[in-house]
């Protein structure tokens, strides 16, 4: 694998150039360590080289690890991880002891593993390209930057511009880290090997600053009282962020704390303790999964039909509300021109100026230029006139989530646009194939479930109807490309997946209200456990009223209108009472100036009961439901695969992103023991706990989601 290398040697400064063939990036893979070592190990020990320049032939550096070495690791002992690790951080350290100058020469981005090979050279040049980024985001997946990085970067930057750094994730660009000192300079890209010859040429002392007498590292030192009050406020701050579902942060707070205290050697062996404890962990493993692998194959829409590629220029859009708004923006973000309709021309111009109020706040806040700004305007008509529509290659409906207004705006679009245009409905909830008779091509009708707001919020659920063609889903794939949307592929049903599976969610929080349990105790629970907040604060949000309305009417198309369950029979109580929501000031929390408060009132209404069921049970009853949803959702071929699950929840609706979604969530707990807690949990508190027949399937077959 020597061919991922090659080798320049010229007075006496050697050369290597990373190029890993056939590969857009360069990545830590165990070939390529190999690799490496065989090539750098000689010119460490060959006396006629003075200096190695370390760059790439490509226009990155280093991308970082090889995640599919990573998940090789789940599961296994520390004690078998340690030799698969340690070689890297053995010869970083070797490099940067050998009494030869090394300069990273780096003409793009270097993230993560390979960040900390740049921190193990002596000098650090960069290339000026305004699209490198730099920085340690092993964090955002559940790991800790482990060759060495907790450790290099405080030395050199000082503790609390590294904890920022590492505890985020976020990348900077080249002329940050140039003013942190982490670059000894940003050069045009054909100078970049001469700057870094020069850096050898000038070199007196080829020794980190570290292993120097007297090294002082820049900052607070790690035993001054600033130091002590800054990482208890760090750890605090983690806890109440993390909940102490994610070790990974701590960890890496932890590196820094005890390795800043002892010298390098010992340092370097104190993260690496850290490191083989989390990489082979479910936290890491299970986000690693989802949130790298499952997001990167939904992204690039692995999942897509073989069909000819749609190449949207131009999308018409029914509705400007917060939806339709919120997708012509992402739309022109995009270079998409995007004519909204309105229903008349007052709304029409109400929703331009509601879109650039919202981005003039960008503006304002350093997030958007002025320049990009104008030029997004002017990709985004605001009309009344469905004529408009006449040379759009595809539509959004994101009108009001009602049937009768969603056929009216859809028949209208659909006579003034091209024959066969691609047509999407924004509908969380109504069933695709029963809107898709509103039209004569139901082949050419797809359900587009954007999530609000809509900038924000990467995921969009793609749903096929029953008539829905397979040029047609891969039309929708390449629509969400272009929108650069995260999507996931289910089949229709009621609620579809994300929609019914975040309703079991509120549902639950209203049940275990009604059975007694204190508000602050499912509420706290329900954030403990992983979620974003309490079910009858999101409640809240909905507002109790439409909730109510979904849910009678879905009885209503079930036949099953007579049956009142415990959700309904909570919600039709403080509707009555008309308590709303947050729309209206009052619904489970009252919304004052001071911010929201749980409602005293509830207590009159359901008693607390004496004494409070444990916390662990309240967490299993919210979590387990969810749980429960989606497998009903596999049982009834709304879902067919398990990375589309994981992936819609997390994104979807925020479920424990520490499990890495709902059915890693099922893996984590095994199907056998999944299945009895549930059937304990029928028995308790309710038959909506019933196992479905492909839980039952799983636990007989001792099988999980992943094999």
């Amino acid at each position: 694998m020597t061919d991922i290398f090659q080798t320049k040697l010229s007075d006496g400064i050697a050369t290597v150039i990373w190029n890993a063939p056939g590969a857009a990036v360069n990545v830590l893979s165990p070939d390529a360590k190999d690799a490496f070592f065989d090539v750098m190990y000689p010119l460490l020990a060959d006396d006629g080289v003075r200096g190695i320049i370390l760059t790439s032939g490509k226009d990155s550096f280093i991308a970082g690890a090889d995640l599919n070495f990573i998940a090789s690791l789940r599961g296994r002992p520390a004690a078998e991880v340690a030799p698969l690790l340690a070689p890297m951080r053995d010869f970083l350290r070797q490099m940067e002891t050998s009494g030869k100058p090394i300069v990273a020469a780096l003409p793009g981005t270097a993230l993560g593993g390979g960040f900390e090979v740049a921190l193990a050279c002596h000098y650090r040049v960069v290339a000026d390209n305004p699209k490198a980024k730099f920085g340690l985001p092993e964090v955002t997946l559940g790991l800790l930057p482990g060759a060495g990085g907790t450790q290099r970067l405080p030395r050199l930057i000082g503790i609390e511009q590294a904890a920022k750094i590492m505890l985020s994730g976020k990348p900077f660009n080249a002329q940050a880290g140039k003013d942190m000192g982490l670059f000894a300079d940003v050069v045009p890209a054909d100078q970049l090997l001469d700057a870094a010859r020069s850096l050898i040429d000038n070199c007196t002392d080829p020794a980190q600053p570290w292993d120097q007498r007297g090294f002082v590292a820049p900052g607070m030192d790690v035993e001054s009282r600033a130091a002590q009050g800054f990482f208890q406020m760090e750890a605090a701050k983690l806890h109440a962020q993390t909940r102490g579902n994610y070790p990974a942060p701590i960890a890496i707070l932890s590196c820094i704390y005890e390795g800043m205290r002892a010298p390098m050697d010992v340092a370097l062996r104190i993260e690496f303790a850290r490191m083989v404890e989390i990489f082979p962990g479910d936290v890491a493993q299970n986000t690693v999964r989802t949130f790298f692998f499952a997001q990167n194959d939904a992204r690039k829409a692995k999942m897509r039909p073989d069909a000819p590629v749609l190449d949207v220029k131009r999308l018409g859009i029914l509705g400007g509300g917060t939806m339709g708004a919120g997708i012509a923006e992402v739309a022109a973000k995009n270079g998409i021109h995007a004519t909204v309709i309105e229903r008349d021309p007052a709304s029409a111009a109400a929703s331009r100026d509601r879109l650039k109020a919202g981005l003039d706040k960008q503006v304002d806040r350093g997030f958007l230029t002025a320049l990009k700004r104008d030029a997004m305007l002017t990709r985004i008509r605001f009309t009344d006139d469905f004529a408009a529509l006449e040379k759009v290659q595809a539509i959004i409906e994101a009108v009001f989530e009602d049937r009768d207004v969603k056929r009216e705006a859809t028949q209208k679009a659909l006579a003034a646009a091209p024959e066969g245009v691609l047509f999407g409905t924004n509908t969380s909830k109504i069933p695709i194939s029963s809107l898709a008779g509103n039209t004569t091509r139901p082949d050419r009708y797809i359900g587009m479930h954007f999530f609000s707001p809509v900038p924000r919020m990467p995921l969009l659920e793609i749903i096929c109807g029953a008539e829905t063609s397979q040029e047609t889903l891969a039309h929708a794939l390449d629509l969400s490309k272009a929108l650069g949307r995260v999507p996931i592929v289910v089949n229709d049903g009621p609620g579809f997946f994300t929609s019914r599976c975040v309703s079991s969610f509120l549902n639950e929080g209203m049940a275990l209200l009604g059975d007694g349990v204190r508000p602050a105790r499912i509420e706290n629970v329900a954030v403990q456990a992983g979620m974003p907040a309490g079910p009858l604060m999101l409640a809240d949000g909905v507002g109790l009223d439409l909730m109510l309305a979904v849910r009678r009417q879905e009885a209503a198309d079930r036949g099953t209108a007579d049956i009142i369950t415990p959700d309904v029979a909570v919600l039709a109580r403080l509707v009555d009472m008309g308590r709303l929501g947050r729309k209206n000031g009052k619904g489970f929390y009252d919304y004052t100036e001071d911010g929201p408060k749980i409602w005293a009132g509830l207590a009159d209404i359901w008693p607390v009961q004496d004494p409070q069921p444990d916390a662990d049970l309240v967490r299993q009853r919210l979590l387990h439901i969810q749980a429960i949803e989606a497998i009903k959702c596999f049982d009834e071929g709304v879902v067919t695969a398990p990375q589309t699950a994981d992936l819609g929840s997390v994104l979807g609706w925020s479920f424990a992103k520490h499990t890495g979604g709902v059915c890693s969530y099922v893996d984590l707990i095994g199907p056998q023991t999944f299945l009895a807690q549930c059937e304990a949990l029928a028995k308790t508190a309710g038959p909506r706990f019933t196992p479905p027949a492909y839980l039952r399937n799983m636990a007989e077959n001792n099988r999980g989601f992943y094999a």
